[in-house]
């Protein structure tokens, strides 16, 4: 039937109705909280670029990791700053690394918060690149063995599940290999699987401290304009053994995330990057957009765009909305 027979604003008149007969529904259980660790005590360094972002050392880390669990957020990224950095990255794989250190403190006190481990060398290294360079160029095979040692070192210190983001190929198989190998056979991994060269990480690599010293990442993270090509990424890394697979950034590549979901019918994450957060803020500082209204849709789209995990720097306002929790 047709109009006037058909009268979809029907189902729009009525706030119950309009709840019941929604589509996509936001959960906290979807969201993930990325988090930085540096060295040091008592560092609480504001991200100039990321409002309401820090950088903060282990003590100061827990904290804010009770202020997440407390606004409903069930699951943290850890991103590290070590003190000293090197050519390869083998700094990340110590014992007493940044990252691990934060792991075992928040494991002490907060048990229950999953932690997932980001695995690159982006922030270890003293060029900035996501591996060990040779000859001017990233060697695949030799990070190879970086990443894997550095994923064993975060399962010992705690970590709930590895995510590999550096895009070399083979890694996802690599890692697990060693993980088994050294019974961390439970331990999941999710995968940066399709991970676009992006203009929309520049507010983390102030973060991270991590943009490279010289060249780009063009070599190893993908094309933006491409679609094909990010479906073989997926279906390589699940064929290694990924658990979970990811599109990164999100949000101008809503397109992506459905075509995984759709193709694979595989856990998917998506990751709202640094960038996307920032220009939501600038706009909401300049009163341009409601902020917290656009940081909603946002979420929404990428929801429902087929995406199982959000990672966000808006994943404990947007919880506190969700929860009606106030302040």
């Amino acid at each position: 039937m047709m109009f006037p027979e058909t009268r979809l604003r029907r189902l729009r008149y009525n706030s119950v109705l309009r709840d019941m007969v929604t589509e996509t529904k936001l959960s906290v259980d979807d969201l993930v909280m990325p988090l930085f660790v540096c060295a040091g005590t008592n560092v609480r360094n504001p991200i100039s670029s990321m409002p309401g972002n820090f950088q903060l050392s282990v003590e100061n880390l827990v904290e804010e990791c009770k202020n997440v669990a407390a606004a409903g957020v069930k699951a943290v990224l850890l991103f590290g700053i070590p003190a000293e950095k090197d050519e390869d990255g083998t700094v990340a794989c110590q014992h007493n690394g940044i990252v691990q250190q934060a792991i075992r403190a928040i494991k002490a006190v907060l048990p229950e918060l999953y932690i997932i481990a980001d695995v690159c060398n982006c922030e270890y290294t003293t060029h900035g690149h996501c591996g060990t360079v040779i000859d001017g160029d990233v060697d695949n095979d030799t990070t190879l063995e970086t990443l894997a040692a550095q994923s064993v070192s975060l399962a010992e210190a705690g970590a709930d599940m590895i995510a590999p983001s550096d895009m070399m190929d083979g890694r996802v198989g690599r890692i697990r290999e060693a993980l088994d190998d050294n019974k961390f056979e439970k331990i999941p991994i999710m995968a940066y699987s399709a991970k676009y060269a992006s203009g929309f990480y520049g507010p983390f690599r102030e973060a991270a401290e991590s943009a490279p010293k010289f060249g780009n990442r063009a070599t190893y993270q993908m094309n933006p304009a491409n679609s094909d090509e990010a479906m073989r990424e997926v279906e390589l890394d699940i064929a290694e053994g990924a658990d979970i697979v990811m599109v990164k950034p999100a949000l101008s590549f809503l397109d992506i995330i459905y075509r995984v979901k759709t193709e694979f019918k595989m856990p998917t994450a998506a990751y709202n990057v640094s960038g996307e957060f920032s220009m939501l803020k600038a706009a909401e500082e300049k009163d341009w957009i409601d902020g917290p209204r656009v940081m909603m849709e946002i979420l929404t789209s990428i929801k429902r765009a087929g995406a199982d995990i959000i990672i966000t720097y808006s994943a404990v306002d947007a919880a506190k909305i969700l929860n009606g929790i106030k302040g």
